[in-house]
């Protein structure tokens, strides 16, 4: 073989798998996954959720966190997260990196934000203010980005502002937050 179609055979076969490992690389925070979305999550999926989160809300105190898991609600529901109170407007940051699966409105946790992250866990940030400019389902964020701030919006419009702040497991469906928060020791 002539030298010079083996370096065409290589770059052919090096130039895409340079393509596919870029590829595999998430956007920046705040920046849409879009067709790497599939890649994303099956990357996530193979991912395990650390069982030390950081906590959801800037600057709060142990104090600020009211941990009702499981507490009767109204129409035969039970409390599926936990509270952490703060001064309306405070930043909620993402607990893990992941892919924001919806940023809109519900009836129970009024403005709310849900990130799929490792293990495909889902991470739901409810009652919110309102949400950082631009944030859109699909974007990648890291940990510790903001998502929105404190608010009380939803079926808290009575209550002091404050983050609902819940994780879902496929197939097992809510978890009590509160062990998994790494500010848990002096609680």
């Amino acid at each position: 073989m002539k030298p010079q179609y083996r370096s065409i055979k290589i770059i052919a076969v090096l130039l895409p798998l340079s393509c596919m490992l870029l590829a595999c690389q998430p956007p920046v925070s705040g920046e849409s996954t879009g067709w790497k979305y599939p890649v994303l999550q099956f990357q996530l999926a193979r991912q395990n959720l650390s069982t030390q989160l950081p906590m959801p809300v800037k600057d709060i105190t142990s104090k600020q966190i009211n941990d009702t898991w499981g507490a009767a609600r109204g129409q035969n529901r039970k409390h599926e997260g936990i509270d952490i109170f703060a001064k309306r407007g405070t930043e909620v940051l993402s607990t893990t990196q992941g892919i924001v699966a919806k940023v809109g409105l519900d009836s129970l946790g009024g403005k709310v934000v849900w990130v799929i992250g490792p293990d495909l866990s889902r991470h739901y940030y409810a009652h919110l203010e309102s949400y950082v400019p631009h944030l859109e389902e699909g974007d990648w964020v890291e940990q510790g980005s903001v998502l929105g701030y404190v608010g009380n919006t939803g079926n808290a419009k009575n209550t002091p502002p404050h983050l609902h702040y819940g994780i879902y497991f496929t197939g097992q469906g809510a978890v009590n937050p509160y062990p998994f928060l790494s500010h848990k020791q002096g609680l």
